[in-house]
C-alpha cells in the first residue's frame, strides 16, 4: 500500500506484524526507548510527510507506558507532517463514568489527551461501553469481533445449534443478545445479588401488612390474596360470572370492585406453593460464599456474627457484646470506603464501566464478602453454553458463573467467550483448573505469552487481524467499513 505508514509500539509486536503482512508492508522503523528517569523517549525513523499514519498499540501489563508511547508517536508523527493519524485501541475505556462522587472520568480525560497530541481518527475493538465514542470530537470506528466469534462457534462447536448464549451478569446482556441473535440461539443471564436475605426466610413466613391498618387486624389479611380488591366484606363469595352490580350498589368502602379470578395475577403465596408460569421453572438459586458456589445445607456466613442470646466471649459483658457487632449495612459501608485503591490493569481500567462486572473482584477490602445469592435465568439442561462478555480479567464471576450453570442448571458444556484475554494475576490458571468450564476462547487483541499458551490446554486464540487489516484498507482508499460489522459466510 502506497502512502500508507503503520508504526507498532511495545505492547503487542506480534499483532503489528500480522496485519502488516496481510496488507503486504512491514511496520515502519521507530525507535522507542527510556532514559534514566523512566521517562519515554520516541524517534520515528522513516519519513511520514504527506502519508497516511496507523499506529497499533493495544493494552499491554504496563499500560501507563504504552498511553505515553501511542501519545508522544502521535505528536511526533504530526510534528513530521503526516497527512493523517489514526489510533487503533483505546486504553482506559473501563473508566468511562464516575464510580464515586469524588471519582474521574478517566476514558474522557484520555480523548481529550489523544486529540489535544494530534490523532485524526481513532479504530477501537469492542469498547467496554460503546457510548464513550461520544468523548471524541474526531470520527470513531468501533471495530466488533462478534463476527469472528460466531464464526469460529458454527465451525468449531458441535451442536452449536442447541447451545444458549449466557451473559455472566446483567450489563453484559446487550452484548450477549447481539449474539444470540447473530446465531439465532436462545440466551439466559446469571445474576449475583449482593443483599441476600437471612438464612431460613421464605415468603410464607412473611406478613403482609397495609398502609393505613392497624396491626391487629393485619393477621386476618394474612390468607387473603393481596392481589383481588373486594367490594364488601362478603364480595369474595361471589363469582366471577356475577354481572356487575349497578355503579349506585357499589359500596365504595371497599377499595374496587373485585377482578375476575380468571384475569388476576396468582397471589405470592400461592406462588411458593406451586409455579403458576412454566417460565418460573428457568429461574434457579445457588449460593456463593467467599466467591464459591456452595450447596444449600451450607452453615450461613458473613462478615460479623451476632451471638445468641445469653452467649457471651469469656471476659465480656453482653453490653460490650453488642457494642462490637456491627451491621451488616455498616460493615459494606466501612469496607468499601477503606478499601485499598486497586492497581493497574491491563486496559487501564480500576472499575468496569458497568455496575455488574467484575468490581466485587477489584478490591482488596471486598475480600471479607457476605454470602451472596447468585440467579441463573433460562434452560440450560443438557445443552452447551457460551458464556461471553467483552473482556477477562478476574476469573472469579466466570468460575462462579459456570460453576453455576453446570451444577445448578446441569449443562453440559462451557465455553468462556470473550474479545480481550486479559487474565490478570493467576486467572487463566484458576479457570484452568475449573472443572466446569470446558474451553476459554479470547481473539489476540491482547498479549499471551507463548508459553502461557501452551501450558493452557484449554486456551483458543482467534486471530482478528484480518480484521484491523480489513479496517486500514478500507479507510486509506475511502471505502466504507460498514460490512466489517457483519460476518458474510
Amino acid at each position: 500500500m502506497r502512502g500508507v505508514q503503520i508504526f507498532s509500539g511495545n505492547s503487542h509486536p506480534l499483532l503489528s506484524e500480522t496485519v502488516c503482512e496481510r496488507l503486504g508492508t512491514t511496520p515502519a522503523k521507530v525507535d522507542l526507548s527510556k532514559f534514566s528517569n523512566g521517562e519515554t523517549n520516541v524517534n520515528v525513523g522513516v519519513s511520514v510527510r504527506n502519508q497516511d499514519v496507523y499506529i497499533i498499540q493495544s493494552g499491554s501489563k504496563k499500560i501507563n507506558d504504552s498511553v505515553m508511547e501511542l501519545l508522544i508517536m502521535i505528536s511526533a508523527c504530526k510534528g513530521g507532517s503526516a497527512k493523517s493519524i489514526t489510533g487503533m485501541y483505546f486504553p482506559y475505556s473501563r473508566q468511562s463514568k464516575k464510580k464515586s462522587h469524588r471519582g474521574s472520568i478517566t476514558a474522557r480525560m484520555l480523548a481529550n489527551l489523544l486529540t489535544v497530541a494530534g490523532v485524526d481518527h481513532v479504530i477501537t475493538l469492542d469498547l467496554h461501553a460503546s457510548q464513550m465514542q461520544g468523548f471524541f470530537a474526531k470520527p470513531v470506528d468501533n471495530l466488533f469481533a462478534e463476527p469472528f466469534i460466531a464464526r469460529w462457534i458454527r465451525n468449531n462447536v458441535a451442536g452449536w445449534r442447541e447451545a444458549v448464549v449466557v451473559s455472566k451478569n446483567a450489563g453484559g446482556t446487550k452484548r450477549v443478545t447481539s449474539l444470540a441473535d447473530t446465531l439465532k440461539l436462545n440466551f439466559g443471564i446469571v445474576t449475583t445479588d449482593r443483599r441476600r436475605p437471612k438464612p431460613g426466610a421464605t415468603l410464607a413466613d412473611s406478613t403482609v401488612f397495609f398502609e393505613g391498618l392497624e396491626r391487629e387486624t393485619a393477621p386476618l389479611l394474612k390468607d387473603r390474596d393481596p392481589f383481588i380488591a373486594r367490594t364488601s366484606a362478603d364480595s369474595h363469595e361471589a363469582s366471577a360470572e356475577d354481572p356487575l352490580p349497578d355503579s349506585n350498589e357499589i359500596d365504595f368502602g371497599g377499595l374496587r370492585p373485585e377482578t375476575p379470578s380468571g384475569a388476576r395475577r396468582p397471589s405470592e403465596l400461592e406462588a411458593v406453593n406451586e409455579y403458576t408460569d412454566v417460565r418460573v421453572r428457568d429461574v434457579i438459586t445457588g449460593r456463593l460464599v467467599q466467591g464459591q458456589l456452595v450447596d444449600d445445607d451450607y452453615p450461613p456466613s458473613g462478615p460479623t456474627s451476632v451471638p445468641a442470646s445469653g452467649e457471651t466471649t469469656a471476659g465480656q459483658s453482653p453490653s460490650q457484646e453488642e457494642d462490637e457487632a456491627v451491621p451488616d449495612a455498616m460493615m459494606d459501608s466501612i469496607i468499601s470506603t477503606t478499601s485499598s485503591l486497586p492497581g493497574d490493569h491491563a486496559l487501564g481500567g480500576s472499575f468496569d464501566a458497568e455496575e455488574s462486572s467484575d468490581d466485587e473482584e477489584g478490591s482488596v477490602g471486598k475480600s471479607v464478602e457476605q454470602e451472596k445469592t447468585i440467579t441463573l435465568v433460562g434452560d440450560v439442561r443438557d445443552r452447551t453454553v457460551f458464556l461471553v462478555d467483552d473482556m477477562i480479567d478476574k476469573a472469579g464471576s466466570w468460575i462462579a458463573a459456570a460453576e453455576t450453570v453446570v451444577k445448578r442448571g446441569g449443562a453440559q458444556k462451557v465455553y468462556c467467550i470473550a474479545t480481550h484475554g486479559l487474565f490478570g494475576d493467576s486467572s487463566l490458571e484458576q479457570m484452568e483448573a475449573c472443572d466446569s468450564i470446558n474451553h476459554i476462547v479470547v481473539t489476540n487483541s491482547f498479549p499471551i505469552s507463548p508459553q502461557v499458551a501452551r501450558k493452557i490446554k484449554k486456551l483458543i486464540v482467534i486471530d482478528i487481524s484480518s480484521l484491523l487489516a480489513e479496517s486500514i484498507r478500507r479507510h486509506h482508499y475511502g471505502e466504507s467499513v460498514s460490512a466489517l460489522f457483519h460476518l458474510n459466510d
